[in-house]
């Protein structure tokens, strides 16, 4: 009996990285994918001696030929933090719309389901609160957000049509934020933000007077609940994070007072179309899942911790920007 197929898109970043380890774990024929703009290969190379992976160097905005049989996708292609969307924005936008379409293409082509991997941003700076699925988002087309929000927007829209006219299997998974080993430093988003402040002395950047809220989920409670949504027989979207909210000044000193640092927060003006709520609703995931996160925040934040703390010098104080 042949193992089933899985393609992995975006499988060197944070969370494809760990999805292909999910996938091997479980047993199945692996293919990441990837054009390395803003994933890194370090993240994957411990697959490399397992002749149940392979990795292709390849930007899906372009198109996607794979050889064989294939009975998953995962479409995780996409710029995730605001430096990297803020810095390439036509790729982001193209990503989310030709990379897309190429990746459900391929599905209809390979009869596969094929999983693709929205996001909470396409809530916008919601005007409800905590956010459920029916919520339609309340985003700012022509912001600088915009060119990430609407690709991940339109990317829910093509995959439902899809999946009504073509009768593809699809998922739509929105992620809230998470957080884990294999995040880079440096890419914008809070935690590591914080963390990589703190490691280097730095004192903390609060963006406005850190009232807003966030809601943190750790990576491996959220692969588990992407796995799965894989495995259920449900199209349209489902929300996946962790509701315990808390406000970005809390979550300050809590990673001051996880890293033993004297530093102090400093304040700055908010960036524009910054939400200032966020808290998925997972009512749904627990009904039609079965899923909840099971790792509390001061656990999954310590293994966050000491994977940064492992870094050389020169890894804490890169970019990271590879962009052409």
């Amino acid at each position: 009996m042949t193992n089933k197929r899985i393609l992995i898109t975006g499988a060197a970043g944070f969370l494809g990285s760990h999805l292909c380890d999910r996938f091997i774990k479980e047993g199945y024929d692996v293919i990441g994918m990837d054009n390395l703009i803003t994933g890194d290969i370090k993240n994957i190379e411990h697959l490399f001696k397992y002749k149940e992976f392979e990795f292709v160097e390849h930007d899906v905005s372009k198109f996607i030929h794979v050889q064989g049989e294939l009975d998953y996708i995962l479409n995780f292609a996409s710029p995730a933090s605001p430096i990297d969307y803020l810095k390439i924005p036509i790729q982001t936008l193209k990503v989310g719309s030709l990379g897309t379409h190429n990746c459900l293409g391929l599905a209809k082509e390979k009869k596969a389901r094929i999983l693709v991997a929205s996001t909470s941003e396409v809530y916008g700076d919601p005007t409800v609160h905590p956010q459920n699925e029916e919520y339609w988002g309340n985003v700012n087309p022509v912001g600088p957000r915009g060119v990430y929000d609407e690709a991940k927007r339109f990317q829910e829209a093509i995959t439902m049509a899809y999946h009504t006219y073509h009768k593809v299997e699809t998922r739509i998974v929105r992620i809230f934020n998470t957080y884990g080993p294999r995040m880079r430093l440096n890419d914008g988003r809070v935690l590591p933000a914080f963390i990589g402040q703190a490691l280097r002395g730095e004192d903390l950047t609060v963006f406005g007077d850190g009232s807003q809220t966030r809601s943190f989920c750790y990576v491996d409670d959220l692969i588990e609940g992407i796995y799965r949504l894989l495995m259920s027989d449900y199209a349209s979207p489902v929300n996946i994070g962790n509701p315990d909210e808390i406000t970005i000044k809390q979550f300050g000193e809590e990673i001051i007072k996880l890293t033993g640092t004297k530093q102090k927060m400093v304040y700055k003006d908010l960036p524009t179309d910054d939400p200032k709520q966020r808290q998925p609703d997972i009512t749904l995931a627990r009904k039609l899942l079965g899923w909840e996160p099971k790792v509390n925040r001061a656990e999954g934040l310590k293994i966050t911790y000491d994977y940064f703390k492992s870094l050389s010098p020169e890894e804490l104080t890169k970019t990271a920007h590879r962009f052409a």
